[in-house]
């Protein structure tokens, strides 16, 4: 049995240069899963997770991207216990507030979940979908 292709990487405290490298990484990963438009997507989501994970704990995280035969799983591990939650953005700030509600309108299922010390927040994105 082959296992699938995964991407895993740390990202350091409070490291926005982590950002586009993740999505760069990702690209790669993503290369030859012959479906370029949800890849789009996944480098968009992937970039909110990362982003809220390095901004909002100041603390380092794990990114953790899996690609299988129906779907994408992209995982972002933090060591901070606080859930997040999308919040409706506030009209006079073009630049926050918006992460959660993209990954919850583009993704195919989100959520977060307890990981020994912090959470994952992950995401997934069907092979299939258009």
């Amino acid at each position: 049995m082959t296992q699938a292709p995964q991407l895993r990487c740390r990202l350091g405290r409070a490291d926005l240069r982590a950002v586009p490298e993740a999505r760069r990484a990702l690209r790669e990963l993503l290369r030859h899963w012959g479906r370029p438009e949800r890849s789009q997507v996944a480098e968009l989501l992937t970039s909110e997770l990362v982003t809220n994970a390095l901004v909002h704990t100041d603390d380092d995280a794990v990114l953790t991207a899996t690609v299988g035969p129906r779907a994408l799983r992209v995982e972002v591990r933090d060591f901070v216990a606080r859930r997040p939650r999308p919040r409706v953005p506030n009209a006079d700030d073009s630049t926050h507030g918006r992460g959660l509600l993209l990954v919850e309108s583009l993704a195919d299922a989100w959520g977060v979940r307890a990981h020994g010390v912090g959470k994952a927040v992950w995401f997934e994105l069907d092979a299939e979908a258009a």
